[in-house]
């Protein structure tokens, strides 16, 4: 097994000691990825949903973000690596993963502008309850991509229902499902 990189891409509230990335995270460690990188960016502007504007605006701004903290990354050097992602990271991670022509696989815990950019190997997940995408537009856009999306009724954008008992099912799933795809 050659050398493995993982990198965790996470959302702006939805950071990487949360729990579908704090245990996506241990299972790539189960799997030999030996090295972990877990972005941190910042963001603080408010009321970004449903305003393209300001999303364009996060997008650009956490992305730049990336950049420089994976700058000094020779990704040729792993035999594997791979994306794990929540939210706006899903949207990041595809984007830079495009530009910089690296092959990985990717995690995808989603968000619909996710499918602006391809995903040659990946995995997705969403909640239908999820205010921040159109789950139909989702499911659609990852089928044309040929990418296995797994949705949780009533789920939120945490993939999280309110029920703690239901919710700790679902990151069950979630996690069943990463650690096979891996």
């Amino acid at each position: 097994m050659g050398k493995r990189l993982a990198v965790i891409f996470p959302g702006i509230g939805y950071h990487c000691d949360k729990p579908i990335l704090y245990y996506s995270r241990k299972l790539a460690k189960e799997q030999e990825y030996k090295e972990i990188i877990s972005l941190e960016y910042s963001y603080t502007e408010k009321n970004i949903r449903g305003n393209e504007k300001r999303m364009k605006e996060v997008f650009d701004v956490l992305y730049q973000q990336a950049e420089k903290l994976l700058e000094t990354i020779d990704f040729s050097k792993y035999e594997n690596v791979l994306f794990i992602s929540k939210s706006v990271g899903t949207v990041i991670s595809s984007a830079y993963a495009q530009k910089h022509k690296i092959r990985c696989k990717q995690i995808l815990y989603t968000l619909e502008q996710t499918y602006k950019f391809e995903h040659p190997d990946a995995i997705a997940f969403l909640g239908t309850s999820d205010l921040w995408s159109n789950t139909a537009n989702v499911k659609m856009l990852s089928n044309e991509q040929n990418v296995p999306i797994y949705m949780y009724k009533k789920a939120d954008h945490s993939l999280e229902t309110g029920d703690i008992i239901k919710d700790i099912e679902i990151l069950e799933d979630v996690m069943k499902r990463t650690k096979k795809y891996l």
